[in-house]
């Protein structure tokens, strides 16, 4: 029943998107600003999309995007869902099995995060390597369909090393310092607590956000290949001592606009 409902959707937006989407971009709080960039753009409100859910949060303008950036065909999502929204994990990833439907290979997921390692400022990107699944639950759960992938996916690799070098390569060669690092998803709406933040540290945790890890899952259930950055729009609680809001998160992203333009179409150009 859930594959039909891909099926249906992807039928949908080919009759939208000129050209297959190699590269899926996910474009998280304050970030969806890359998508203005693409060329030749078709743009599809979430609401007039079969079976999409609507993002209901601030900084997230709810669209799909599709067309060329830097003369590789994309199809970014300008804005995201969340399990703290209220929608299952069947709803967050559901955007996901739909652009491995339309033959995407390569997902960029990006995010707005809280840094957790105290070398961290706010406006650094990081580079995740790894994650950490708190979120209490797995978008997998359930009856498994073996048309979308295996039922004991492997998640040794989530992040793809072969990516992360690849964008290591593009930061130095446009002169941005980036980090690299574990991310920490938990499910949210509420911020963390200084005590969870300490237990997060002593996980292995340097940055912590309410997305991510469901589509990254996903991703690999699917057979995309994965590319995740952060940026660090805050640091998290009783590290700077004081109280945190999602208009810092805002303000943080729009300051760090412009190396974030620059490193993902450096990244995506040279693919």
């Amino acid at each position: 029943m859930e594959y039909l409902k891909v099926k249906e959707t992807a039928d949908f937006l080919k009759e939208k998107i000129t050209d297959k989407p190699r590269i899926g971009l996910i474009l998280g709080s304050g970030l969806g600003v890359l998508a203005e960039d693409i060329q030749g753009a078709s743009i599809i409100p979430y609401e007039e999309i079969p079976h999409f859910p609507v993002s209901t949060v601030s900084g997230h303008k709810g669209q799909l995007v599709s067309g060329y950036l830097e003369g590789k065909p994309v199809l970014a999502m300008q804005g995201r869902f969340h399990y703290y929204e209220g929608y299952n994990m069947k709803q967050v990833t559901f955007p996901v099995r739909v652009m491995n439907e339309l033959g995407v290979d390569i997902l960029i997921v990006t995010n707005a995060a809280g840094g957790i390692h105290e070398s961290f400022q706010p406006g650094d990107l990081m580079l995740i390597e790894d994650h950490i699944n708190l979120m209490g639950t797995n978008p997998l759960i359930g009856p498994n369909d073996d048309q979308e992938g295996p039922r004991f996916p492997d998640m040794s690799e989530a992040y793809d090393r072969q990516l992360i070098t690849h964008a290591r390569k593009c930061a130095e060669r446009i002169g941005l310092h980036v980090h690299q690092g574990v991310y920490v998803g938990n499910s949210g709406p509420s911020y963390e607590t200084r005590a969870e933040i300490n237990m997060l540290r002593k996980l292995g945790g340097d940055a912590v956000g309410m997305s991510t890890v469901p589509e990254v899952i996903v991703a690999n259930y699917s057979g995309i290949k994965v590319l995740g950055i952060s940026c660090i729009s805050n640091m998290a609680a009783g590290i700077l001592d004081q109280p945190l809001s999602h208009d810092e998160v805002i303000e943080t992203t729009e300051k760090v606009r412009g190396n974030f333009l620059t490193y993902v179409k450096e990244i995506i150009k040279t693919m």
